[in-house]
């Protein structure tokens, strides 16, 4: 069973191809991350499947639903956080809230969701005073009233400071806990990376790479770094060295803990010192820098 299924998406605009055959699958209470860089097709993908617009070609199913034809439906059980919200400036955080209430047909209680958001201080505050995080939290809150089977979250940190962007993180993750499907997008890779279970990376309106968070990132090459001790050339190094950042060279390898003992056992043969040795698994910057330079190039499905 899916939550939300996208076969052979296509969307274009005149003349302009947006998405180019897209297609994905996310599991019951599963957080899923769509990524790419400004005008990949990320935001259309979302806007289609929330049924704000029509597919060229393609079907999208949303809990079972077309998003289009059954669209009452759909909306009736999802949440949705765009990137700009049309707020009321005058209105308090209550008042803007109760007003969203009666759109809702069991909505949370107000105190209920605005606590939920960490934004239980803030109900008597005007929303034309309230910080760009703290509006991005008011969208987050409106989102989650009707307790939706489905959320949808189009860069949901944005613009937040670093606690809230952590309690905002658990919020998700706790939705996702008590069953709810996340479709969420976010040009932060770390926190993609601590929410999603699963992944696409859109480029130019096409799924570049993409499927298990933990499976993908598993085939990537980690890193391993250190400063170049004086008189060593990176010729001399048992592993190679991909860049030279100043001083510090750079190795790119499947296995970087290995390298990494491989580097010190060399160094302490020859009674060296590998100062700043820093050694991590790959990561979602990582497959990135891959992508944008060109070294992964094979435009691939999501199944």
């Amino acid at each position: 069973m899916t939550a939300i299924q996208v076969d052979g998406l296509k969307k274009s605009y005149g003349d302009f191809a947006a998405v180019k055959g897209v297609s994905f699958t996310v599991a019951p209470g599963e957080i899923f991350a769509l990524l790419g860089r400004n005008g990949a097709g990320k935001t259309t993908t979302m806007e289609i499947l929330a049924g704000f617009q029509a597919p060229d070609e393609g079907s999208t199913r949303v809990l079972g639903l077309d998003p289009v034809r059954d669209r009452s439906k759909v909306r009736a059980r999802i949440g949705i956080m765009l990137q700009e919200a049309g707020f009321f400036p005058d209105l308090t955080v209550a008042q803007t809230v109760d007003a969203w209430r009666d759109f809702v047909a069991v909505p949370r209680p107000r105190d209920e969701a605005l606590e939920l958001t960490g934004l239980s201080a803030k109900t008597t505050t005007k929303v034309r005073q309230l910080s760009g995080g703290e509006k991005r939290r008011l969208d987050l809150t409106l989102a989650v009233l009707s307790r939706p089977d489905a959320l949808f979250l189009d860069e949901p940190t944005a613009g937040m400071d670093p606690e809230a962007r952590k309690n905002t993180w658990e919020v998700i993750q706790g939705l996702a806990r008590q069953g709810t499907t996340i479709l969420l997008t976010t040009h932060y890779l770390e926190e993609a990376q601590r929410l999603a279970s699963s992944m696409a990376i859109m480029d130019q309106g096409l799924i570049v790479a993409g499927g298990g968070m933990a499976e993908t990132l598993s085939a990537e090459t980690g890193r391993v770094a250190f400063e170049l001790p004086p008189s060593v050339t990176p010729e001399e190094l048992p592993v190679p060295v991909v860049t030279m950042e100043g001083r510090t060279a750079v190795c790119r390898v499947a296995d970087p803990d290995l390298a990494a003992q491989t580097l010190l056992s060399w160094a302490g043969e020859r009674g060296l010192r590998l100062r700043g040795l820093e050694v991590r698994t790959a990561t979602l910057e990582d497959l990135f820098l891959d992508l944008a330079s060109g070294e992964k190039n094979e435009k691939k499905e999501v199944a």
